[in-house]
């Protein structure tokens, strides 16, 4: 099938993780007064699935390598199905914790999948660009789920969320089937000596080139992560707007991250990207300098949103080129090594994200000032990243 084709069917699996993640966020103060606990203490809900969504694809990724790519994501759709409509149907917030962890379990199985597909499609820059063009549909759905589930919240109740994101994982279900798995070319034979989960994993942790990539990945997301568990809490409580706002500047994130990702593909044929990676990296990082600034200084609302929206949107730039990059030199072990770079991000952000709600979660300083501790990580790793991974690759078998 056309790249196109490809990515269209991967961009709306991804989109998934994004709909659970982003959908009910204006939902949080509904979800709160519902159970009767602070709002902060919803966050937990977000914090414990992404953390769950980490260590779930440490087991899915090795699965999907043995027993192929389309077993795993079918169950993972199915597990993310029913796990959607138990959390529909609780009443505090201990169950809501419980069924988001098991709906994590599902999607953590769909989200490796996908990466270990397109690894078993194309490679190095060709990956790139298959990424990017991934990122850049899958990003509708960031963009329309806060305004989503502020459409529920509208018409119905907080639970309609969830029995949506069910639905839509029955649809996905019914679509990969039809039109994607019978279309993939062959995976090829792995020529690795494949003996053990423990062995596995042990290859893509003593390479150091990729390690080095999966840190970038943990840095990167878990600045955002942060953004995205106190994003409610920012706008709607510390500076008191609207769920309407709140949904348009969150959609702003998503529309910079897409033009990024747009700018990123032309670019990718005169630069490498790693080269386009240390400089995405390095500019988000100097926008949240200017947003710590701007909050220490007590800037106006309009100031910090505006960082906040240019500080992510270099997600857009950095997600596909640090992907390829991670997984260029495990062409037989796609799942394992995407296990390792979704496990690595969603686990360690996940306690980020969650350590953050415990300490310091009702006051912005600390937020910003942490994303910017994890944003300077992932300038000093980038700054030492090869130039080009197919050098590195070349020199390492030579």
């Amino acid at each position: 099938m056309s790249h196109f084709q490809l990515a269209l069917l991967l961009g709306m699996t991804v989109a998934l993780g994004p709909l659970a993640l982003d959908a009910y966020l204006p939902a949080f103060p509904n979800i709160a007064r519902a159970f009767s606990v602070p709002h902060v203490d919803i966050g937990l809900t977000l914090s414990a699935y992404v953390a769950t969504m980490g260590l779930a694809q440490l087991i899915g990724g090795p699965l999907s390598d043995r027993y192929g790519r389309r077993h795993v994501l079918m169950f993972g759709l199915v597990v993310f199905a029913v796990a959607s409509v138990m959390v529909a149907q609780t009443g505090e917030l201990g169950d809501m914790v419980f069924w988001r962890v098991v709906q994590a379990f599902g999607g953590a199985f769909c989200a490796v999948s996908v990466p270990a597909i397109v690894r078993d499609q194309v490679g190095g820059q060709d990956a790139a660009r298959l990424f990017g063009l991934i990122g850049l549909i899958m990003f509708i759905a960031p963009a329309a789920a806060p305004a989503l589930g502020a459409t529920m919240l509208a018409f119905g109740h907080w639970n309609w969320i969830f029995l949506l994101l069910a639905g839509y994982s029955a649809f996905l279900a019914l679509v990969l089937t039809l039109a994607l798995f019978p279309r993939l070319k062959p995976r090829l034979k792995s020529v690795t000596p494949v003996k053990t989960l423990v062995t596995n994993y042990m290859l893509v942790l003593r390479h150091k080139t990729t390690m080095r990539f999966v840190g970038i990945q943990v840095l990167c997301f878990s600045t955002m992560m942060l953004f995205i568990t106190h994003s409610s809490f920012i706008y709607q409580e510390w500076f008191g707007q609207p769920n309407h706002i709140f949904s348009m500047l969150f959609a702003a994130n998503i529309v910079l991250m897409a033009v990024m990702n747009l700018a990123n593909r032309p670019l990718l044929r005169r630069f490498s990207s790693v080269v386009l990676l240390r400089a995405q990296v390095t500019l988000q990082c100097v926008a949240l300098i200017v947003l710590v600034s701007v909050v220490m200084l007590g800037g106006p609302f309009w100031a910090v949103a505006a960082c906040f929206v240019t500080a992510i949107g270099f997600q857009g730039g950095i997600v596909p080129n640090n992907m390829a990059n991670a997984l260029e030199f495990f062409p037989h072990l796609g799942g394992t090594a995407s296990a390792m770079l979704g496990a690595s991000q969603f686990t360690i952000a996940g306690i980020i994200s969650a350590l953050s709600s415990s300490f310091g979660g009702d006051a912005l300083l600390p937020i910003v000032v942490s994303m910017l501790a994890c944003s300077v990580g992932g300038v000093l790793l980038a700054l030492g990243a090869p130039r080009a991974v197919a050098e590195e690759m070349s020199a390492s078998t030579a």
